[in-house]
């Protein structure tokens, strides 16, 4: 990623650069800002966090900062807005060329006189910054084109032990430390109060958060939080998407293609196929928002920094370095950005351990099959049976790991460095826009592929063996009849051949692991009929009667919640034993989880299945994304890996 943005800014494809530096640790930021200011594109600096400098008792000079940079410098606090409107006008005037400078980095005479020399040898069609790029040639770069001709590799070498025989030092350390002692004399010019050395409050929250005995404890009851929130808040909204998405894409939608005299193919095809899929996908917004809401809200107060930090000690363990687990935690939303955030890892050994760990990370995908078992046979501590999913993953990526280490994978894991930034009230707007981002991608990513899986479900559950069509939870379709042929290899797990549906939804979630829902909600929801005896009402029609319905399930969903706050471990519902007088209490009783219930071995066929769902096959957008990363043989391996401990297990 790094090298793709350093390529893209040397490109001269970009107007300006907005490079926002944090006003309370100048100096630290001011390297970095040299490096930009040496490529020579234009650029505006934002002095963030101007309040926590003024806190901290910390006096910056900025017209003498812009000055010795050669670019405007604008103090703003991001949070109220402060200074933002004078950054817009700065933006505009470097943009247009209103407003420029220059900058110039002071290096020694013979280093200035290497360039100058070696400037003549770039070919002249490469748009970036001729200086920058002789001073990368001299650094040897790995970057560098190859292509140099033989004269300029003996004119580098030539300067390279010039500048080592004067300095001392090796050439590409004496150019960074000529950038340290510029960025370090600028900020002794520039800061003119210092402030007051002291423990701040961040300090005193870390004596708890990174503590050795406390920090995995913290980080453990955060995690737990999470899952709370996202079951029990997010979940409280379910309903009502499930009930106005279905009323008027699949009742609504079927209602007036019933009334133009469409034939039941076109009824099944957009109805029950498209309509259907767009209410599945309905379905998971709630809790995938939830969850993403939550963990918005953990990076922006800076507490998911510690968590990296905390699990340092025990990653390295694995033979994995702390920033590792970075991608890890971001597994817990997907697991497709998650592989992707691999590339942080320079060792591919690491980055191969963990991209082979990564899919034991309980995605958000998996989240809604977890809640649909949850609400069907544990009403009452939903919350502790996901908790103990996310948990088990947890663990058997850590198995992994520690077994990968002694066998295909052995080495030690490279140093971690990471700053830690002070703690933050998150601003409400930054948590929500943070959280429609990824929504609104999971969304479109992922419900596609949900929406084109219902929609064939749907086909293959009318198309019978014999090409006729209508044959809807019949041992006639294409789809019972090719369930039951592979269903007797599930039975170590207690799936049944009555239970064929449930092999469906695994099949299914190869493509993605929300897909189970859908296929589940569709094919149990037909053979409702069959498990409970009765015959199917035909009911009339009405969309604002669905509506309020499903707006009347929100309060009812969330006056449960209270409860949490006296019995969070949901203990209180221990002595429980029937499981149907529980899922009428948690009205749970619909058609779809009665005919699971009919059809699992209980809660502990119920669980067997999660388990299942949790460890095996990752899905195909994880298997391309570790194609891309790891290559095709690592990516079959992590296959092959998934699915066998899926079913050990």
């Amino acid at each position: 990623d790094e090298e793709i943005t350093r390529d893209y800014l040397l490109s001269r494809e970009a107007d300006l650069i907005i490079n926002v530096v944090d006003a309370a640790n100048l100096e630290r930021n001011l390297y970095f800002v040299v490096q930009l200011l040496e490529m020579g594109v234009p650029m505006v600096i934002a002095l963030n966090m101007m309040d926590v400098a003024r806190k901290r008792g910390i006096g910056i000079d900025v017209d003498k900062l812009s000055e010795e940079l050669g670019c405007p410098v604008v103090p703003v606090v991001a949070t109220t807005g402060e200074g933002t409107a004078e950054l817009k006008a700065r933006m505009l005037a470097v943009a247009t060329g209103v407003e420029c400078g220059g900058f110039a980095l002071a290096n020694e005479e013979v280093v200035e006189q290497a360039v100058a020399d070696l400037e003549p040898y770039l070919p002249q069609e490469n748009p970036a910054n001729r200086h920058w790029l002789a001073l990368k040639m001299l650094e040897s770069d790995e970057q560098i084109p190859g292509d140099l001709p033989q004269q300029a590799r003996q004119s580098i070498l030539h300067w390279r032990k010039m500048i080592e025989d004067r300095s001392g030092e090796e050439t590409d350390i004496h150019i960074s430390d000529t950038r340290f002692s510029h960025a370090h004399a600028l900020a002794q010019t520039v800061i003119k109060e210092r402030g007051k050395l002291g423990r701040t409050v961040s300090d005193r929250i870390d004596t708890v958060v990174l503590s050795r005995w406390l920090g995995v404890p913290v980080f453990l009851f955060m995690m737990y939080l999470m899952f709370m929130f996202t079951i029990n808040i997010g979940g409280a909204f379910i309903d009502f998407f499930d009930g106005v998405v279905g009323a008027f894409a699949v009742d609504g939608f079927g209602y007036l293609l019933n009334a133009w005299g469409a034939p039941d193919w076109v009824r099944v095809i957009f109805a029950d196929g498209l309509g259907g899929g767009l209410q599945v996908v309905a379905t998971f917004i709630p809790i995938i928002a939830a969850l993403y809401l939550f963990l918005s809200a953990l990076e922006d107060s800076g507490y998911m920094a510690r968590a990296a930090f905390v699990m340092d000690r025990f990653m390295r363990s694995i033979g994995l370095p702390g920033k590792a687990f970075v991608p890890l935690i971001v597994g817990f939303g997907c697991n497709v950005p998650a592989i992707m955030a691999t590339r942080t890892l320079e060792n591919m050994r690491e980055r191969k351990l963990t991209i082979l760990m990564n899919p034991f990370m309980s995605c958000g995908a998996r989240l809604p099959v977890y809640v649909l078992f949850a609400a069907a046979f544990f009403p009452e501590n939903g919350q502790n049976l996901v908790f103990g999913l996310y948990v088990i993953g947890i663990v058997v990526a850590i198995l992994t790991g520690l077994i990968m280490k002694k066998t295909l994978l052995p080495g030690e894991s490279a140093g971690f460095m990471m700053e830690l930034p002070p703690y933050h009230v998150p601003t409400l707007k930054g948590v929500l826009l943070r959280t429609w981002d990824r929504v609104k991608v999971f969304v479109k990513e992922a419900g596609q592929i949900i929406i084109m899986m219902v929609l064939v479900l749907n086909v293959l559950n009318s198309i019978g063996t014999d090409g006729s069509f209508g044959n809807e939870d019949s041992d006639k379709s294409v789809l019972s009849a090719a369930s039951q042929v592979v269903t007797p290899a599930f039975a170590p797990m207690g799936i049944h051949q009555e239970n064929w549906p449930a092999v469906v939804g695994i099949v299914s979630g190869v493509l993605a692991k929300e897909v189970v829902v859908g296929t589940l909600d569709t094919l149990y929801s037909r053979l409702a009929v069959e498990a409970s005896g009765e015959a199917m009402e035909e009911q009339e029609f009405d969309l604002w009667q669905e509506i309020e319905a499903a707006a009347a399930t929100v309060p009812e969903n969330l006056a449960g919640v209270g409860e949490l706050l006296t019995d969070p471990l949901g203990l209180g519902a221990a002595d429980v034993q029937d499981i149907s007088e529980v899922a009428a209490e948690q009205e749970v009783s619909m058609d779809v989880f009665g005919a699971m219930a009919l059809r699992f071995d209980g809660q502990v066929g119920a669980f067997a299945y999660l388990l299942f769902v949790l460890l095996y096959f990752p899905c195909v957008a994880t298997i391309g994304a570790i194609k891309r990363e790891a290559g095709g043989a690592w990516a079959a391996f992590v296959a092959f890996w998934t699915t066998s401990v899926a079913y050990v297990s």
